[in-house]
């Protein structure tokens, strides 16, 4: 059976662009631990946004999906989900929910991780949550003439339970010993559950929750303000390549977790950077400079969404008020129409 030795492995990811990017994540966390007090009714909507986009974006990652307005009123729990994938999102938000209030009382166990994924289909009825999978699975991707292709071959249902009581105590291994930045031991066991693949449905959906429970149990909780789920969706032909070279020799203990990681620690590193901006933009005085700031950090176009959802306490109509007048200045540039337009900053 594939054993996991992360003392060893965590050795060998010091390595300069990790180390980067772990400082700047470092110094971003410190500056806005000393802002998140200042703005509670701010960050309460950013909360809210995160878990919409969050809830939204790791499903639509499985090809599982609804209306935007749907999704919303799923999140919010206003309506009771209407077919599969929204039982699905239902089940996804709720789990979501318990990991945002209670991280520091879920220990990553094989038995919590179990309890997990039975609550991820509690509205689905489901026979196989809350059970490792009962028969052996394979990852798949579509190749050019538009066959499947197996990309990797992940533990066999007979070894499945043996290896995530295994995953779990060097993870725990890790996070005992100190010597490493807890970080890197997050990564390193989001990509070996999702290797393992233990279960029959729902592995990719998963592992994005834990990683959600380990960087919170860690103390790096921007994905409850910024969706790091929305981060990887946006840049999923990355992450999928990353997956696929850090698989390579995984089975027999002789992969490089380095591609995967780098990628991990960029997704970081990006939220940090989206919630630094979007704090900058809260702190000015006047929505106007507020929008400037947004499109400060940003090279793409944005949507009128995207801005608002940056900017939380501006109505829509006071946001449409701003939008013109940086049209009239020349500062901003609208492209495309109806549900295409979005805004470009021009100088």
């Amino acid at each position: 059976m594939r054993s996991f030795d992360y003392e060893r492995e965590l050795s060998r990811l010091m390595v300069p662009e990790v180390v980067s990017a772990l400082s700047a994540i470092h110094a971003f966390r410190a500056r806005q631990e000393l802002r998140m007090e200042l703005r509670p009714v701010e960050l309460e909507s950013l909360r809210e946004i995160a878990r919409i986009q969050s809830t939204g974006a790791s499903n639509s990652l499985e090809n599982v999906r609804t209306s935007s307005a749907r999704l919303r009123e799923l999140v919010r729990m206003r309506v009771e989900p209407k077919n599969r994938d929204e039982r699905e999102i239902a089940g996804y938000r709720a789990v979501l929910d318990l990991i945002h209030e209670s991280h520091e009382h879920i220990d990553v166990t094989p038995n919590v991780i179990l309890q997990l994924y039975r609550d991820l289909y509690r509205y689905d009825g489901a026979s196989f949550g809350g059970r490792w999978k009962d028969t052996d699975n394979v990852i798949a991707e579509t190749g050019p003439d538009g066959a499947l292709v197996t990309r990797f071959v992940p533990m066999s249902a007979l070894e499945t339970p043996d290896a995530v009581e295994s995953l779990c105590s060097s993870y725990a291994d890790a996070i005992d010993d100190g010597r490493y930045d807890v970080l890197l031991a997050s990564a390193l066991f989001t990509f070996d559950f999702v290797s393992i693949h233990p279960f029959n449905d729902g592995n990719g959906r998963m592992s994005r929750l834990l990683m959600l429970l380990t960087l919170y149990r860690a103390g790096y909780d921007v994905g409850r303000y910024i969706s790091i789920e929305h981060e990887i969706e946006r840049t999923k032909e990355t992450y999928y390549e990353a997956l696929a070279a850090s698989s390579i020799g995984w089975r027999e203990g002789e992969n490089d977790y380095l591609p995967y990681v780098t990628y991990y620690l960029g997704v970081v590193l990006a939220c940090y950077r989206d919630l630094d901006g979007r704090m900058a933009a809260l702190s000015q005085g006047s929505f106007e400079e507020g929008v400037r700031v947004f499109f400060a950090s940003r090279l793409e176009p944005a949507s009128k969404r995207e801005i608002a959802d940056a900017l939380p306490t501006i109505s829509s109509r006071s946001l449409d008020r701003v939008l013109a007048r940086l049209q009239a200045t020349g500062e901003l540039e609208k492209v495309g129409a109806a549900r295409a337009t979005r805004y470009r900053w021009v100088r």
